[in-house]
C-alpha cells in the first residue's frame, strides 16, 4: 500500500504526521510512505530525520494584513498544485492523510480531485481553516475534541484524540527532590512566555526549584544572554531545543506550555500539571478553545498571554508549592487522555486505503 501524507508549518502538525506514519509502518511493514510539505519550513528536516521521504511544495499562506501581496501566493500555489499533481500521478498512492497546513491543503484538494480517499486529522478543539475547506473532499475525520460536529458532517467523524510521539511515556522519573518546572513554548519558542521568565530569572534563581527552560531557537542567543546576566544559576537549563522530552516530562513536576493542540494530548497523556498561557497568534484563536477544555474540567490552570509578564511565574511559584491542587490537577487531566491515538488513526487509513485497491 502506497501513503501519501501531508502538513507541517510547526511541530504540532509535524509530530502527530510523524506518529500515524509509524504506526502505519507498524501494521502494514510493507507500507510505501511519502510525505508533501511547504519548502522551508520545518517538516523539511525533521520527516526525513524521522526517516521518511518528503517532497516540497512552494505554496505559502496567504497574507490577511496585506492583501495585495497575495498575488505571488496565489501563483505559488499555481505551482504547488501542478507539482503535487505530477507527485500523485508518480507515487500513485491508495489513501492521502491531511493533518493541517499550507501544503496540505494543495496536496489533498488535489488527491481528492484525482479519485483517491482522503483522510484528514483535526488536532484542535476549534478546527483549522485548512481542514474545514476540505472536509466535504474528505472520506473520514479524526478529532481529538467532542463537539466537533459544528464543523465537519456528524457521519464524517471519528473521535481518536492526538497522536503524540511515541516514546513518550518511555522517560525516567526523577529521584524525589526539588521541585521541577520544565519551560516549553512549542517547537517555535514562545515570546510572551520567555519575556516572562527573562523577568523572573532574579527571583527564580533564588528558589530550589530545577528549571528547565526552552526557549526556541529564534529566541535563544537573547534569553542565554539574559541567564548569564543573573550569573548562570546552575538551578535553571536554558535550551533551545530539547530532544529528550520524555525524560523531561517524566522529571516536570509542574509545566509551563503554550497550548497547541500536541502539547495539550502529550500533557493529558502524561498526566502533567500544567499552566496553559495561549497564543493569540493563531487563526481562530484555537488555542484558547483547547486551553478551556482542560480549564473547564479543573484540569489545568490558564493565564492569558496578555496577563503572562505579570502573573505567569507567580502562578507557577504558588501551584509548584501546593501538593494538593497539583494533585487534582495530575488527576483530571489524565481522564481526558486518549491513548494509542496514531494507532487508531493508522487503523483508519489502512481500511481506506484497502477499499480504494479493490
Amino acid at each position: 500500500m502506497r501513503y501519501l501524507i501531508s502538513g507541517g508549518g510547526t511541530g504540532g502538525h509535524i509530530f502527530p504526521a510523524v506518529s500515524i506514519a509509524n504506526a502505519l509502518r507498524e501494521l502494514d511493514p510493507e507500507a510505501d510512505i511519502l510525505f508533501v510539505g511547504a519548502l522551508g519550513r520545518m517538516e523539511m528536516e525533521r520527516v526525513p530525520q524521522a526517516g521518511y521521504k518528503i517532497v516540497g511544495l512552494p505554496v505559502r499562506g496567504f497574507n490577511r494584513a496585506q492583501p495585495w501581496k497575495n498575488v505571488s501566493v496565489l501563483w505559488d500555489l499555481l505551482r504547488s498544485m501542478i507539482q503535487v499533481r505530477r507527485v500523485i500521478r508518480d507515487f500513485q498512492p491508495n489513501v492521502g492523510v491531511g493533518v493541517g497546513g499550507y501544503a496540505s491543503g494543495a496536496a489533498m484538494k488535489m488527491a481528492a480531485r484525482m479519485g483517491i480517499p482522503i483522510l484528514l486529522q483535526e488536532q484542535n478543539g476549534f478546527a483549522g481553516v485548512t481542514n474545514k475547506l476540505l472536509k466535504d473532499d474528505a472520506a473520514k475525520i479524526c478529532v481529538a475534541y467532542e463537539g466537533m460536529e459544528r464543523f465537519f458532517p456528524k457521519d464524517k467523524i471519528i473521535l481518536t484524540g492526538n497522536p503524540v510521539r511515541q516514546n513518550l511515556t518511555s522517560g525516567k522519573r526523577k529521584e524525589e527532590g526539588h521541585p521541577s518546572l520544565l519551560i516549553i513554548g512549542g517547537s517555535l519558542g514562545a515570546r510572551t512566555i520567555n519575556e516572562a521568565v527573562k523577568a523572573a530569572l532574579p527571583q527564580l534563581s533564588q528558589t530550589d526549584i530545577q528549571v528547565v527552560w526552552q526557549t526556541g531557537k529564534i529566541y535563544y542567543d537573547k534569553c542565554k544572554a539574559a541567564w548569564e546576566e543573573v550569573g548562570s544559576p546552575k538551578n535553571i537549563e536554558c535550551l533551545d531545543f530539547l530532544s529528550d522530552m520524555p525524560d523531561r516530562y517524566a522529571q516536570a513536576d509542574l509545566v509551563i506550555s503554550r497550548a497547541g493542540a500536541s502539547s495539550i494530548s502529550e500533557l493529558c497523556l502524561l498526566g502533567k500539571p500544567a499552566v496553559l498561557v495561549p497564543s493569540p497568534n493563531v487563526a481562530e484563536d484555537h488555542q484558547t478553545h483547547n486551553a478551556m477544555a482542560l480549564v473547564n474540567k479543573q484540569a489545568a490552570v490558564l493565564v492569558r498571554d496578555a496577563d503572562a509578564g505579570e502573573q505567569l511565574i507567580s502562578t507557577a511559584l504558588r501551584l509548584i508549592k501546593d501538593k494538593e491542587q497539583l494533585e487534582t490537577l495530575h488527576t483530571n487531566v489524565l481522564q481526558l487522555a486518549q491513548t494509542d491515538s496514531a494507532r487508531r488513526i493508522a487503523e483508519e487509513v489502512i481500511k481506506l486505503a484497502k477499499e480504494n485497491s479493490k
